[in-house]
């Protein structure tokens, strides 16, 4: 297990895009809170709607993409408080 920082858990967020929307789950504001302990990384995190479709794929993405960073276990919680909210920047890239 090696020691990591909060920007290459970001990066890695980066890498996993909403199938809907086809943007990154960072951009769309997606995470809330990072935490890296001594042996795991956790994510808290909602998703663009509670009935969201993509949930467990998102979900299991994250995991993947995060735990490749070989930093012990990768927890993801899921909240709707506060329920997400896309910026004013991010409506008028996705044409909303």
């Amino acid at each position: 297990m090696k020691t990591i920082t909060e920007q290459q858990v970001i990066e890695k967020l980066k890498e996993v895009k909403d199938p809907e929307l086809g943007v990154d789950v960072w951009t769309l504001g997606l995470i809330y809170k990072i935490v890296i302990t001594d042996d795991a990384t956790e994510v808290l995190m909602t998703l663009t709607s509670p009935f969201c479709p993509f949930a467990n794929d998102l979900i299991a993405d994250v995991e993947k993409k995060v735990g490749a960073l070989d930093h012990g276990d990768t927890l993801v919680d899921i909240t709707f408080d506060p329920p997400w909210e896309p910026t004013d920047e991010l409506r008028a890239s996705l044409g909303v």
